[in-house]
């Protein structure tokens, strides 16, 4: 015993101070805050400041403290925080505010640069493999099979994780009863005569027979309860066929509703104790049981809500709503008891009513309790089948009631024209203030003005003045009356009465209230505006009115002459648009557009002599307008009258003398097959007007169709060298070197064009044109790669260079270029075609659309022309005749294709329907 006690006894011993447990083992040691003792805060600085000050010492000063000027705790720690220093420092900050904000566009721009040039020398990793990752997509299912997996490439072998375990006896001991068989049965077994089951004494379980069994002992019980011969009295009547429907339409609650509705019954029931007579109390105590499936709680809340509250007819209204129609009469009987003058009881019992008469009695019954209600009224009226009937009603109910408009417009409407005219006026001085009753006399003299076709139209614009006289009198005396409608409420008055047939009462309004509340400086503006609107709404009516007053106040004003025509063209008829162009050129001579738009009208309706009875005025009015003579020459050489056009061109050449005139005058004779006669006017030009582009282009092509090589190159050489800027003539010389087989000097060309005229999409694509057909496509890759670098928002460069992609990465290529070229029309046209490629019909018609949906895009002929071919593809002819009505109304002028066809000398004089079907067909 006493060993044992010894070999324990240094459980009891302190530890040395440098053991550590388990070092031996391989653990280290560590202290914590036992070791150490609680943890103490050091002395403040105050103190440390006092122990120096004992000792004799100075405090260390920093000698940076002072440097900061915000920082207050050296030289001014012991000042007070006043509101000066408060000022000054918002003063600082507004400084400081100041002066960045004059730097900050600057530095912004420069930070952005230099972002821009960090990205572009250090790209992301995603945009370095974007190229990559697309080209993925070009991989075939083939490709990826063949891709090896990925081994060990470590070099190192692995261990296995070879762990066994033992296996449990109960395993073993149920494994080797699987295989057993049970050759003897047991004592209870024996007793109970084994398993035997007789086959020829059992029966088999139908469960055919079991369900038909359930439902003829469920029809039975429906039998019995919906007998209504009872003794006892105590059986109710159920309506077999309906009863499993109304199961069906059982709601279940869930525990949280029911729940719900026990706190609000609880809630409604303190309400109705606390506030008995607080209405809207009892209708949601009622709407609460009804919700809860307790019809007959909820009527009776109901009732009680009734005796509470008598003069509430929202509780009669939802007391009635609760019963069964008869009760709702016997509820609504007591309700008018207590609230005989509320209309929506009496509507409420008028509604009951199954038959007309008996409505008409219970309103009747109604107007006698409540004679000053208009609804009631009105209500009455349209329950009446005949005319006379709701004649006599409204004039009574107008002696009723003589300041209800409505019911003074019902009988003016229901009277003939000349008793209607007295009710207005009778309504006009019972009512002074009302706008209605003005408007509805001048839609009155409208009606009876144009009503009958036999009348003159002397006697028609007499009576169609009274209209203006009579809404401008209504309006003088609405002002004396102190009633003062807006501008905009007068132009939704002037919109109605359009919508309803009245255009010279809407006019007549306008004439009378379109100045109203505008400054001088802004009427025209402002006139143009409200046109505009008008003309989005639909209102034609409304905008032509408006631009005629406007026209009246400033018929100088070419552009609102212009607006007026452009108004008639779209919506008016042939002679409301020759009325309107007659005016524009009387009030202004010298607008040469007017002249034109006169004359091309006159010309399209097929009347070729008034076009040049036109033009001949507009000569007179312009003499010297290079418009008006190109036009007179277009008219005669279209109509066959080709020596008169002759002529007109040598005299409008000597008159004019423009050098519009006389490149039309060497077109002309290119056209007529005479070449020398054109050369001649084009050298003539050519004197006159050296830096002329065009003549030099004519010359060139002309010698070219005469296979004279090399004196059209020496024209193209002289266009070059008097006009560097035209890209016109450097696609000219290159492709008639690329003609005459000098693909070399074509490319040397371009380069040079290049140099001279930076960052032109059409040198760039042409360059890329000049290689694709000598044969090199990577070389035309690069060249168009190049081309996109100078040329980043090109659309021209980007749908060569969707095309030039794979099929499966067009569409993402696609995606590019929409983000880089802004919605560039003819990137939208190449996406169309795209989803065309794809079969996407619907896609491609919305994207055909929007590459035409703004005036410039459609001039651009080659987009009408890739609509109407895919039209006739995949569209019905409805679409293609619709394709083609708007692309003849849009006139193109523009397009590589559409001013090939259109400018060639065998096309002349065709339609823009003709030249339309041919781009479509020659487009590839």
């Amino acid at each position: 015993m006493a060993s044992n006690k010894n070999k324990l006894a240094f459980l009891s011993m302190p530890a040395p101070a440098s053991y550590v447990a388990g070092l031996g083992r391989g653990a280290s040691g560590f202290t914590t805050r036992s070791d150490i003792g609680p943890a103490r805060e050091g002395p403040s600085a105050e103190v440390i400041a006092e122990a120096q000050a004992r000792r004799g010492e100075e405090p260390e000063i920093d000698p940076e403290q002072f440097q900061d000027p915000d920082n207050e705790y050296g030289l001014f720690a012991g000042t007070t925080y006043e509101q000066d220093d408060e000022e000054a420092d918002k003063i600082y900050d507004d400084v400081d505010q100041k002066m960045d904000s004059r730097r900050r566009a600057r530095r912004e721009a420069r930070e952005n640069a230099e972002l821009a040039k960090h990205r572009a020398e250090r790209p992301k990793i995603q945009q370095q493999f974007a190229d990559l990752k697309r080209g993925l997509s070009v991989v075939t299912d083939q490709e990826w099979e063949s891709i090896p997996e990925v081994g060990n490439l470590t070099r190192k072998k692995r261990r296995k994780d070879e762990r066994t375990f033992v296996v449990p006896d109960s395993i073993i001991v149920g494994d080797r009863s699987k295989s057993e068989y049970e050759n003897s049965l047991d004592t209870r077994q024996q007793q109970a005569n084994g398993f035997e089951t007789p086959a020829d004494t059992g029966t088999m379980t139908n469960f055919v027979e079991i369900g038909q069994a359930r439902d003829k002992i469920l029809s039975l019980k429906l039998d019995q309860i919906s007998g209504t011969a009872t003794t006892s009295g105590s059986a109710t009547s159920v309506d077999p066929k309906g009863y499993l429907t109304s199961l069906n339409s059982v709601v279940l609650k869930t525990e949280a509703e029911i729940g719900d509705i026990k706190r609000a019954r609880m809630l409604f029931d303190s309400l109705v104790k606390s506030n008995p007579k607080h209405a809207p109390g009892w209708i949601a105590a009622a709407c609460l049981e009804e919700h809860a499936g307790r019809m007959v709680a909820a009527r009776k809340l109901i009732k009680a809500g009734c005796e509470q509250c008598p003069k509430s007819d929202d509780v009669w209204l939802e007391a009635a709503r609760l019963h069964n129609n008869d009760d709702a009469k016997v509820i609504l009987a007591n309700a008018v008891q207590h609230v005989g003058q509320s209309v929506k009881i009496w509507l409420a019992a008028a509604d009951l009513e199954q038959d007309v008469k008996s409505k008409k009695r219970v309103l009747r019954k109604a107007l006698e309790n409540i004679p000053n209600s208009v609804r009631l009224w009105k209500e009455t009226v349209n329950l009446e089948e005949s005319a006379t009937d709701a004649r006599i009603l409204l004039s009574r109910a107008v002696e009723v009631i003589p300041l209800s408009v409505e019911l003074w417009l019902a009988l003016a409407r229901l009277e003939t024209p000349e008793r209607a005219k007295a009710v207005l006026n009778k309504a006009r001085k019972s009512v002074p203030t009302s706008h209605e009753i003005w408007i509805a006399a001048g839609r009155l003299l409208e009606q009876g003005a144009t009503g009958d076709p036999d009348k003159s139209t002397e006697t028609r614009n007499k009576e169609l003045e009274l209209v203006d006289k009579t809404i401008e009198l209504g309006v003088r005396e609405l002002r004396r009356h102190q009633v003062l409608l807006t501008r905009e409420q007068w132009l939704k008055e002037a919109e109605r009465c359009e919508s309803d047939g009245s255009p010279r009462t809407c006019e007549a309004i306008i004439k009378a209230t379109v100045s109203m509340e505008v400054e001088e400086e802004d009427r025209l503006d402002t006139w143009v505006s409200d046109a505009e609107s008008a003309e989005a709404k639909g209102m034609v009516g409304t905008a032509r009115a408006v631009l005629a007053y406007a026209l009246k106040v400033f018929p100088d004003q070419r552009n609102l002459w212009r607006k007026a025509a452009d108004l008639e063209k779209a919506h008016g008829t042939k002679e409301s648009l020759d009325g309107v162009l007659s005016q524009a050129v009387h009030y202004c001579p010298q607008a040469e557009v007017l002249w034109l738009m006169s004359a091309k009208e006159k010309w399209l309706a097929g009347d070729v002599p008034a076009a040049r009875e036109v033009l001949e005025k507009a000569f007179i009015a312009n003499p010297e307008s290079e418009q008006i003579w190109l036009a007179a020459v277009k008219l005669e050489a279209e109509n066959g009258e080709l020596g008169v056009a002759r002529e007109l061109l040598v005299r409008a050449r000597t008159v004019a003398d423009t050098e519009r005139i006389w490149m039309k005058s060497a077109v002309f004779e290119r056209q007529q097959g005479q070449y020398a006669a054109a050369l001649e006017t084009v050298s003539t030009a050519l004197s006159k007007f050296p830096k002329f582009a065009k003549l030099y282009m004519i010359q060139g092509q002309i010698r070219q169709m005469e296979k004279h090589y090399s004196t059209a190159r020496a024209s193209y050489a002289a266009g070059l060298k008097a006009c560097p800027k035209e890209i016109t003539l450097w696609v000219l010389a290159s492709k008639l070197e690329e003609l005459d087989g000098r693909s070399i000097k074509a490319r040397a060309l371009l380069e040079k064009g290049r140099l001279v005229n930076p960052a032109n999409e059409i040198l760039w694509a042409e360059s890329v044109g000049v290689e694709e057909r000598s044969g090199g496509a990577a070389q035309a890759k690069a060249m168009l790669a190049r081309g996109l670098q100078e040329c980043p928002s090109s659309g021209l460069l980007w749908s060569m260079s969707i095309w030039a992609e794979p099929r499966p990465t067009r569409k993402s290529r696609s995606v590019d270029a929409l983000k880089k070229s802004k919605d560039n029309p003819l990137i939208t046209c190449t996406v169309a075609r795209l989803f065309w490629t794809e079969r996407k019909i619907e896609k491609a018609r919305q994207w055909f659309s929007r590459s035409v949906a703004t005036e410039q895009d459609k001039d651009i002929g080659d987009h009408w022309g890739w609509w109407l071919k895919f039209e006739r593809q995949h569209g019905t002819p409805e679409y293609v005749e619709e394709v083609i009505k708007q692309g003849v109304a849009a006139e193109p002028h523009h397009g590589p294709v559409w001013q090939v066809i259109a400018k060639d000398d065998k096309n002349v004089g065709k339609s823009t329907k003709e030249l339309l079907a041919m781009v479509a067909d020659a487009l590839q």
